[in-house]
């Protein structure tokens, strides 16, 4: 049997994997150029920005939206407290910032091509079918692979960290709001046509307002896929609590290396709670 499978020529396709990126690479650069320097400048401007709110003062306003987004109760507050004081005291508050600002900018990248994405597969069953398996691709594929498109179009640093981050958080985003859509009563929607509600007016008043519990939970999701593509985006250079990571397992330096990782778990906790509690709180 091996023989006859011999038969059959291997097919080129990493040589046209490769002669296809090349050829975007050659004849987009202009606007990969472009890209990089407006984003890079946008995500420096950004960690300055948040760089120059005094560290107690950011301590005690995300303190503050803990406490008011959990119905006013002090648990998750005092634990993101006690978290941002150990980043603090660990000399991991400017690489927390520049953690901050990867995650914000791919989520809001996510979130604003994930959205109308999930909107169109809800409505079109077409989309859904040509749209589905391109999410389980990406899901599918190994993260580390996305670093590869990545610094072939941008090279290095900040940007191509938050290409290969919207790639990998993309899909929870587009898959709960088709789903949260979808799951919208189907009377309202007729209570919506029989009142001559053009398409429009039926999205935003009757549909989104629905799905909104469902969308925010494809939000967590999405902002989380981000915070976990950190330390792989260090590898191409994008700086925060990934790149200590990356140097503490690269120098075998146990225990800089679990400081770093145990930073990034309760940036991750923090950030999970204060969505899950502001879902909740909408919910409720």
């Amino acid at each position: 049997m091996s023989s006859l499978l011999d038969m059959f020529p291997q097919l080129p396709f990493s040589e046209w994997i490769s002669n296809f990126i090349d050829w975007i690479t050659a004849n987009f650069n202009v606007l990969f150029d472009s890209l990089n320097n407006v984003g890079t400048s946008s995500m420096e401007w950004m960690t300055r920005m948040l760089m120059l709110i005094p560290p107690l003062a950011f301590i005690i306003i995300v303190m503050l939206v803990a406490y008011f987004v959990s119905n006013r109760k002090m648990g998750l507050s005092i634990f993101a407290g006690i978290g941002l004081l150990y980043i603090h005291n660990q000399n991991l508050w400017g690489n927390m910032m520049n953690t901050l600002t990867l995650i914000i900018v791919a989520s809001l990248i996510s979130i604003i091509v994930g959205i109308p994405l999930g909107i169109l597969m809800a409505k079109s069953s077409l989309a859904e079918k040509i749209i589905q398996p391109i999410l389980d691709f990406m899901q599918t594929m190994p993260a580390f692979v996305y670093l590869i498109p990545a610094v072939s179009f941008f090279g290095i640093g900040m940007v191509p960290g938050v290409f290969a981050s919207v790639i990998f958080a993309l899909p929870p985003i587009v898959r709960f709001t088709n789903l949260g859509i979808r799951q919208v009563p189907e009377e309202l929607v007729e209570a919506a046509d029989s009142f001559g509600s053009t398409g429009w007016q039926k999205l935003y008043k009757v549909e989104l307002p629905n799905a909104k519990s469902t969308i925010m939970a494809g939000t967590n999701q999405t902002v989380l896929l981000a915070l976990s593509m950190v330390v792989t985006a260090s590898m191409i250079g994008a700086p925060g609590l990934g790149t200590n990571v990356l140097t503490a397992l690269q120098r075998g330096q146990a225990g800089a290396g679990f400081v770093s990782g145990f930073a990034l778990v309760v940036l991750a906790i923090v950030i999970d709670r204060i969505l899950q509690s502001s879902n909740k709180s909408r919910v409720n």
